[in-house]
């Protein structure tokens, strides 16, 4: 399936600051792009290239300290749809070294602070089941309220608050599945049933030697999930940043199915 995407970002930035930009659509995971272009107004552009194997950042030096970005681009996602209820937990010893690190606890997924809550939810349930267990749970006990959250959220505040965005769904369902001994990160991307449209964000679980998404808001499938990248929570792959603070003047996304 292939999808059209349009991004524009309208931002004031501190004088002398530059913006780290990470908006364009990885090359890898079960996606080609057909063609992309990021026009900035004003800067000059030096690309960072890939951090592990998704991401995509690009550092832009504006002259007038006024960051306009467009981004467009043409992704064919080829991205199967699996059924994971079967598939199972790895044991830690035999995890890579690419999933062993969304095992731990990060600044937004404290997932320490969940081992017992899931032992107690789920008690028979293991591996892909218990996935879909987590993944139902939070879509159940959670409300989708914008502006409910903000940047320094956590998934326990969440938690505790039982509301949130899709930064919030996927932060709590990283740290439950963490919590479980599966392997999960934090992955951004672009989705054509996205509501309001906006940066998406999903998890992504290692089960059966390799990675799966996972959204607990049910605005994406695999196979309509455009991904930017992934991290061990919303820090790592953020769509913007900046040394001091940027004032938002429009942020404008469509993303179209061809």
């Amino acid at each position: 399936m292939q999808f059209d995407i349009d991004v524009f970002i309208d931002f004031d930035l501190t004088q002398g600051d530059a913006a780290l930009l990470m908006i364009e659509a990885a090359r890898k995971g079960g996606q080609h792009i057909v063609h992309s272009r990021l026009d900035i107004e004003n800067a000059e552009l030096r690309k960072m290239g890939a951090e592990g194997s998704l991401d995509q950042r690009v550092w832009a030096i504006t002259k007038d300290n006024r960051l306009q970005a467009r981004y467009r681009a043409s992704v064919e996602v080829d991205r199967a749809i699996t059924a994971i209820e079967d598939l199972p937990t790895t044991p830690l010893d035999a995890l890579p070294n690419e999933a062993l690190a969304y095992l731990r606890p990060s600044r937004y997924c404290p997932s320490d602070l969940f081992q017992s809550f899931v032992s107690r939810k789920f008690p028979d349930l293991n591996g892909g089941a218990l996935i879909l267990a987590i993944r139902d749970w939070v879509q159940g006990a959670l409300a989708y309220v914008p502006g409910s959250s903000n940047s320094s959220t956590s998934a326990m505040e969440t938690f505790m608050s039982r509301e949130g965005v899709c930064r919030d769904y996927a932060h709590l369902v990283c740290a439950l599945a963490r919590a479980s001994g599966i392997p999960a990160r934090y992955v951004s991307g672009y989705g054509p049933d996205v509501t309001p449209p906006d940066f998406h964000a999903v998890a992504e679980v290692w089960l059966g030697g390799g990675w799966h998404l996972v959204d607990a808001t049910a605005m994406s499938t695999p196979d309509t999930m455009v991904v930017i990248g992934a991290g061990r929570d919303c820090a790592d792959v953020a769509f913007m940043e900046t040394g001091n603070e940027a004032q938002f003047r429009e942020l404008n996304i469509r993303v179209t199915r061809r």
